[in-house]
C-alpha cells in the first residue's frame, strides 16, 4: 500500500480534535467549518490508511491506538515548524541564528551556569555553543573565527583585530595545603622560588614565551584549573587560585592563604571581546549585560561598568 503525505494543515487539525476533545470545538478554536475539519481528518485517515478517531458509539471522537501512536510523532512536526517560523521571523528582526561563546577559566562557573539558563528562556530560537578555555586561547577562538563572543582577562585583551568592554574583577589569590612549608607565618624573601609552583598553561601559542605570575623555576603546567586546585589541597606544590573557587577551602581548613613577600596575588581583569568587524547582535548584547550584572553578586568578584576600550 503505497502512503500519502498529510499536510501541515492536516496534521494541525487531528491535533486540535485530540486536544480539544471534538469536532466542533476543533472548529471553533480554528475558525473553521466543522465540515472542514472532519474532511481535513477523513483525507488524513485516507493518506496514511489508518483510523485515527472512533466515531461510532460515542458522541466524541476517541484516539484509536493508531491514533495515539501517530499523536506524538505530529506533534514533533508541528512544533519542528513552529520552531522553523520562529527563528524565520527572529532573523528577520535581527536577532542572531547562534552565538558562540568562549569563557575563561577564571569565570565562576555558578555565574556560567545562571547566565546559560536565563538565556535560554531568554532567546529560545538562538542556537548557543559553548567552550571553555584559559589565557590566551579565549582569544585565540576569537581571532580564527571559532567564537562570537569571548569572556576572557587581560592576555591579549588589546589585541588590534578585537574590541573590549571590561566587566569585572576576580581576585587570585596565593594558597597551599596547611602543611605546605609556604603556610607557615614569616616566610623569608626568595623562599617561594625554592618550592614547585602549580601554573595555569596557555594551550594556544599566542602567549609563547611570556610568563604570568611564575616565580619558582621549579613549576608545573595544567592548562585545567580543576586539576590544579585538586594538587594544591593534596599539598602538591602551591599556586594563585581564584578566591570564589577556593573560599569553601580557606574556610574549612583545607588550603590557606600564603603571606608571601613577593605578594603574587592579583586582580584579573575580565573583559567582553569580540572581533571589530562583527558587533554583538540583540542576543549577544545580552550576553554581555548579564554576566557583568551577574559578576557584580558574585564573592570574590569585583564588577565594572567601564566602557568598551
Amino acid at each position: 500500500m503505497k502512503l500519502g503525505e498529510p499536510s501541515l494543515d492536516h496534521l494541525r487539525i487531528f491535533l486540535a480534535v485530540a486536544e480539544e476533545g471534538s469536532f466542533g470545538a476543533a472548529a471553533r478554536k480554528m475558525g473553521r467549518a466543522v465540515s472542514a475539519v472532519s474532511y481535513g481528518i477523513s483525507q488524513m485517515e485516507n493518506q496514511l490508511g489508518v483510523t485515527l478517531f472512533a466515531r461510532e458509539g460515542s458522541r466524541r471522537p476517541v484516539l484509536t491506538e493508531e491514533g495515539r501512536g501517530l499523536l506524538v510523532e505530529a506533534k514533533a512536526v508541528a512544533d519542528g515548524i513552529d520552531h522553523l517560523l520562529a527563528k524565520t521571523q527572529s532573523l528577520h528582526a535581527g536577532l542572531e541564528s547562534e552565538v558562540s561563546l568562549v569563557v575563561d577559566v577564571m569565570l565562576p562557573g555558578e555565574v556560567t551556569a545562571s547566565v546559560l539558563r536565563d538565556f535560554r528562556e531568554m532567546f529560545p530560537t538562538v542556537a548557543l555553543r559553548l567552550q571553555v578555555e584559559a589565557l590566551g586561547a579565549v582569544a585565540a577562538c576569537l581571532l580564527d573565527g571559532g567564537a562570537d563572543l569571548a569572556i576572557g582577562g587581560p592576555v591579549l585583551a588589546d589585541h588590534a583585530e578585537l574590541e573590549r568592554q571590561t566587566i569585572g574583577t576576580v581576585e587570585l589569590v596565593p594558597v597551599a595545603a596547611p602543611d605546605h612549608p609556604l603556610s607557615r607565618s614569616g616566610v623569608a624573601p626568595g623562599e617561594s622560588r625554592k618550592h614547585l609552583q602549580l601554573v595555569l598553561s596557555d594551550r594556544s601559542p599566542l602567549t609563547e614565551g611570556r610568563e604570568f605570575s611564575v616565580l619558582s623555576p621549579q613549576s608545573w603546567r595544567l592548562a585545567d584549573l580543576g586539576a590544579k586546585h585538586a594538587l594544591l589541597k593534596e599539598g602538591i606544590g602551591w599556586g594563585n587560585m581564584p578566591r570564589h573557587m577556593v573560599s569553601g577551602d580557606l574556610a574549612e581548613g583545607r588550603l590557606c592563604l600564603l603571606d608571601l613577600p613577593e605578594k603574587p596575588g592579583a586582580n584579573y581583569t575580565l573583559s567582553a571581546l569580540w572581533r571589530r568587524d562583527a558587533r554583538p547582535g540583540p542576543a549577544t548584547s545580552w550576553l554581555i549585560d548579564a554576566i557583568r550584572e551577574r559578576l557584580g553578586a558574585c564573592s570574590g568578584v569585583e564588577p565594572s561598568v567601564s566602557g568598551a576600550a
